[in-house]
């Protein structure tokens, strides 16, 4: 899996949210997308990344999404 294009699409997906006027409203879109439309390996790969402090390259809304979606997967 290809770290960097994954970085690259959740920033995509981040830039898209950046534009809601409510912050909260912006990290639940980034994690509800990342959880609704990327599958497991996709999600692993970038919340390792992350983790392993990755978070060089990722939007701080990216990165705050990600913790969301760790924290929920952690719940499961």
């Amino acid at each position: 899996m290809d770290i960097q294009n994954l970085v690259k699409m959740a920033n995509q997906i981040g830039q898209f949210f950046q534009s809601y006027p409510n912050h909260e409203e912006a990290v639940d879109g980034v994690a509800g997308h990342i959880q609704r439309f990327w599958e497991p390996r996709m999600r692993n790969a970038i919340l390792a990344h992350a983790q392993s402090g990755g978070e060089t390259g990722l939007l701080p809304l990216v990165v705050e999404a990600l913790q969301r979606v760790h924290g929920t997967q952690q719940a499961a």
